[in-house]
């Protein structure tokens, strides 16, 4: 991580996080996320699969539903009341278009400032990055576009989506190459009872939300000097504040 790194602004009214799975917003980006709703942020969510393949040992329409509460659940931890499932194929989202249609729809039903993903890098630290992750990363990128043009994806205007040139940024966590960081001091502990809300998914893992979050935001928070944080590289459309 770049040692230095600026901290990263929070006047956002609205901010629609996307993301491929259940669970991929709670390491890390819910506590930024429960920061900004705590100022007045209006979040919402909406996740390309319902995370169906992700418990080994239950079947995917019993996972469907498991990982759809416990993500409701965890996104009313951190002040998130709207969550969309997209209903994409988890581990194998491959129509591109479609996603990218689909990711610039939220965009414009939700008119946000700042999008909220995951890095569309091949890698997560010394971990090759989930190939969901990056399909959605980068469709989330190539939306912010698409949702601002009206003779792309013309059909949605027929819908009533029209144009939304709003965009001012796209944080992309979890990523090798962070620019800011977002103190989440205030909001480590939410960020703790959001991740423990995935349960079922977390027994199979074997992991316990604490010992994966509180290390990593204490680290990340003494190298910039607050007390917990979490850094987020930060794509910006148009004029970066001063």
């Amino acid at each position: 991580m770049s040692s230095v790194l600026n901290e990263l602004t929070d006047d956002w009214r609205r901010v629609l996080a996307v993301v491929a799975h259940p669970d991929d917003l709670e390491y890390g980006a819910s506590g930024a996320i429960a920061r900004w709703a705590a100022k007045g942020a209006d979040v919402g969510y909406v996740l390309a699969t319902c995370g169906e393949a992700g418990i080994d040992s239950l079947r995917p329409d019993i996972a469907s539903r498991v990982r759809r509460d416990e993500q409701l659940a965890a996104a009313a931890v951190v002040g998130v009341t709207s969550v969309e499932f997209l209903d994409h194929p988890d581990g194998q989202i491959a129509d591109a278009l479609r996603l990218r249609r689909d990711v610039a729809a939220a965009i414009r039903r939700h008119q946000p400032e700042v999008l909220v993903t995951l890095t569309e890098r091949h890698r997560i630290g010394a971990q090759l990055n989930s190939p969901d992750h990056r399909m959605v990363g980068t469709a989330v990128l190539d939306a912010v576009a698409d949702a601002a043009n009206r003779w792309i994806f013309p059909e949605l205007g027929k819908d009533g989506l029209g144009p939304w040139a709003g965009v001012r940024a796209v944080c992309l966590f979890a990523s090798p190459c962070p620019t800011h960081f977002v103190d989440i001091t205030d909001q480590l502990q939410a960020a703790v009872a959001s991740l423990a809300c995935h349960r079922a998914y977390l027994a199979a893992l074997g992991s316990d939300p604490a010992e994966v979050l509180v290390p990593a935001a204490r680290e990340t928070g003494q190298q910039v000097g607050v007390g917990a944080a979490v850094s987020v590289e930060v794509v910006w459309f148009g004029r970066p504040p001063a």
